[in-house]
């Protein structure tokens, strides 16, 4: 839960770099005289969102791979003896 709180998190904080890339500058006179070159601004700011998401998605499955990949090595017949060995040695049994 704590992950996907994590990766909303940080989508929030690109889509707010994005938004404020968004907002014109009230220096300008004419902020955009041409459709296209808004929509192609726009684009541009969508494919870095869209990039920014798949790096952050990467990340958590990446993550999500060693989780599994550890908790399978932890529970091998041999790494799952070897653990119980060594408690019931901690525990003096």
């Amino acid at each position: 839960m704590r992950e996907r709180e994590g990766l909303i998190t940080r989508i929030r904080q690109i889509r707010r770099v994005v938004a404020a890339g968004d907002r014109p500058d009230p220096r300008a006179a004419d902020p955009e005289p041409d459709p296209l070159v808004a929509l192609q601004r726009r684009v541009t700011d969508l494919e870095r969102l869209v990039e920014g998401l798949q790096d952050s998605v990467h990340r958590e499955s990446e993550r999500h791979a060693k989780l599994i990949a550890d908790l399978q090595a932890q529970t091998q017949p041999g790494a799952m003896s070897a653990a119980l060995a060594e408690d019931a040695r901690n525990r003096g049994l």
